[in-house]
């Protein structure tokens, strides 16, 4: 099932603990207490956030850009063509939530069942 469609993105996403999956934007996003981190627009294309250092490596890529509306850098789109394989995009995913869920607070994470950062 593809990450590029809501379904499979569910499917994909929502056993991971804390997630959410509300309509926003007139896009379907997924989000970890409360905050974004995945955006499956209308268009089939995919919002997530990544390191500084891969924002480089990714938007130097075909079918990668800087995520519009976004405030801050470090947030890109990944076009379903894009040279990324579905493993790659996964792990991306994956990432995102990784990076957002570290701003949560330490009683926040425990709450949504997440372990421990280090």
């Amino acid at each position: 099932m593809s990450l590029f469609s809501q379904s499979g993105l569910d499917l994909t996403l929502a056993p991971i603990p804390g997630v959410t999956f509300v309509e926003q934007w007139e896009s379907h996003v997924a989000k970890v207490g409360e905050k974004v981190f995945a955006v499956l627009r209308p268009d089939e294309r995919l919002v997530v956030k990544v390191s500084e250092e891969s924002f480089e490596i990714l938007t130097a890529m075909a079918g990668i850009d800087q995520a519009p509306y976004f405030a801050k850098r470090k947030w890109v789109t990944i076009d379903k063509a894009s040279p990324l394989g579905e493993d790659d995009v996964l792990h991306y995913l994956h990432r995102s939530y990784d990076l957002v869920a570290e701003g949560l607070t330490k009683k926040l994470r425990t709450e949504l069942g997440i372990v421990p950062l280090s």
